[in-house]
This record gives C-alpha cells, sequence and structure tokens, in this order.
C-alpha cells in the first residue's frame, strides 16, 4: 500500500507538487528538523544552488537510513531567505525530486538560524 495523492488541481498550476498526500494507516513516519545546506566539514557554499544541493543530499541520506526515498516524501517545507532564488532552487529541488510530487509549501524572506544560510528544508516521509 502506498500514499495515496489527491489533487484538486491548484498544484498543477503553480509546480511541481501535490496538493495533498494521504497516508494509509499503519505507516512509519519519518520527520526531518529544518536542514541548511551545510556540508559536515564545515564549509558553506555562497549560492543557494551549491547549498541546496547539499541540503537535498542530507534529506535523501536521511531518508534511505530509514529505509525511504523521495517517494515517501508527503510534505515538504522550503524555506529560502531570497525570493530571487526560487528558480535555482527549483532546479535542484527538481532534479533531487524527479517524479516524486510530495505536499509542498516555499517561504521566503524568513531569517534563518544562521545568517549565512540561503535554504533550509523541512520533510516529512511515511511508508506502509
Amino acid at each position: 500500500m502506498h500514499n495515496i495523492v489527491h489533487n484538486v488541481g491548484v498544484a498543477s498550476q503553480i509546480g511541481s507538487y501535490s496538493d495533498a498526500i494521504e497516508v494509509p494507516p499503519g505507516a512509519r513516519w519519518l520527520f526531518t528538523s529544518g536542514t541548511p545546506g551545510l556540508p559536515l566539514d564545515g564549509g558553506l557554499p555562497a549560492d543557494v544552488s551549491g547549498q541546496a544541493e547539499i541540503a537535498w543530499g542530507h534529506i535523501v541520506s536521511t531518508l534511505e537510513s530509514a529505509g525511504m526515498t523521495v517517494n515517501d516524501l508527503v510534505k515538504v517545507t522550503h524555506y529560502l531567505l531570497h525570493e530571487q532564488d526560487i528558480p535555482a532552487y527549483v532546479k535542484v529541488r527538481s532534479r533531487f525530486l524527479g517524479d516524486a510530487r510530495p505536499a509542498s509549501m516555499l517561504l521566503t524572506g524568513a531569517g534563518l538560524v544562521r545568517s549565512e544560510f540561503l535554504v533550509e528544508i523541512e520533510a516529512v516521509a511515511a511508508r506502509v
């Protein structure tokens, strides 16, 4: 049994995500903390694409550690510091998600935990 996609037509007019995802009973849930594009060695790329690559790499690694993939994502919240970074960020996100279409929310302009962070990703996954 898989998560069930419910689309009413709003998401398809905006981007590559689903309007809603229903998780069947008995699923295992995984919630990530806000995940910045901070490499494990501490060196931080100066651009949103580089930070997004690292942040999505951390999300994928976390999913894999739980025996999950991006296809198990049910909700992703994307935080970008600058609105002008949306196109570059979406390119990276699209490459990592492929055909996966979790429910999604993207916010811009919020200050992140460290001033040099340009992106942070929070994800929820569920797998039966």
